[in-house]
């Protein structure tokens, strides 16, 4: 079953919901770890808990605490996230009880949305800070980022700094929760969309929608990759067809998802492909 909690200082609301949408809980929840350890394991007759916090640290800490020391699954729903999917509900239930039925629904059908809660997270709450300051704030960002156990998987991909590499787990975690690396795409906002009109076909264009922080990252990455030999030489071809510069980038972008998805997957570092090597050096 799945338990939204929109938590707050001195209690939070909490919604369970059954696999099937049926609503199991819904109430103020005190907090406290005797009334917290109560109500998960009450809910567990229904089927192993995951508990889904709108914030996993401070205010949130202890609920995720105790989630853990009972055994049960946590995970969380991030801000932006928790915005967007929210306008999709309507209705004027009270604003934490209708949070909290948006965070259990979201966990329940729309699992790639959340983020588990683990030993980089108080890294990732960080650098949710530090992503958008000005440059001078990168060297601080390093030393946060070094602490994620996926950051030298990132890194290690041509174009990806240190913005782009804390972006990247903050929007979409480790990438399990995408079934394919064309589902990130489609996420991201990077997947070309072919436009019709009638029997008439209008070509690929850029797609108008996705997680624009991501595509945005992807989209500098995939400028900032264009030192590297292999990215270049798929830019110049691009380039010499006939494509724009943006819709080459995108184009580039898309084909590095890939490979990205497949780093994440396997926690791999990126191997530079031997045709990018100059003869004289592979020889």
């Amino acid at each position: 079953m799945f338990l939204g909690l929109d938590v707050g200082q001195g209690e939070h609301h909490a919604v369970g919901l059954a696999p099937t949408g049926k609503r199991l809980h819904d109430a103020t929840l005190p907090n406290t770890e005797p009334k917290l350890r109560a109500l998960f394991d009450k809910l567990a007759q229904h089927g192993p808990p995951l508990v889904v916090v709108d914030q996993p640290a401070a205010i949130g800490a202890l609920p995720v605490a105790v989630v853990r020391a009972a055994g049960h699954q946590v995970a969380y729903l991030p801000g932006p996230a928790m915005r967007r999917i929210a306008d999709l509900y309507p209705g004027r239930a009270k604003p934490d009880a209708r949070d909290a039925f948006v965070i259990a629904d979201a966990a329940r059908t729309l699992p790639h949305t959340l983020r588990t809660v683990d030993v980089g997270d108080d890294a990732l709450a960080e650098l949710d800070v530090l992503v958008g300051f000005d440059d001078d704030l990168a060297s601080e960002a390093e030393g946060i980022l070094d602490a994620h156990p996926l950051a030298g998987v990132l890194i290690s991909m041509p174009g990806i700094g240190v913005r782009t590499a804390a972006r990247t787990p903050l929007e979409i975690g480790d990438a399990s929760g995408f079934a394919s690396s064309g589902h990130l795409a489609a996420y991201a906002g990077i997947a070309p969309v072919t436009r019709s009109s009638g029997t008439s076909i209008k070509g690929e264009h850029p797609a108008r929608t996705g997680n624009r922080k991501l595509k945005r990252a992807f989209f500098l990455a995939a400028f900032a990759a264009l030192h590297d030999p292999t990215s270049r030489a798929y830019y110049d071809r691009k380039r010499a067809e006939g494509k724009k510069h943006n819709a080459t980038l995108i184009r580039l972008a898309r084909r590095r998802c890939d490979v990205l998805y497949a780093m994440l997957r396997n926690r791999t570092h990126y191997l530079h492909s031997a045709e990018a090597v100059p003869a004289s050096v592979a020889a």
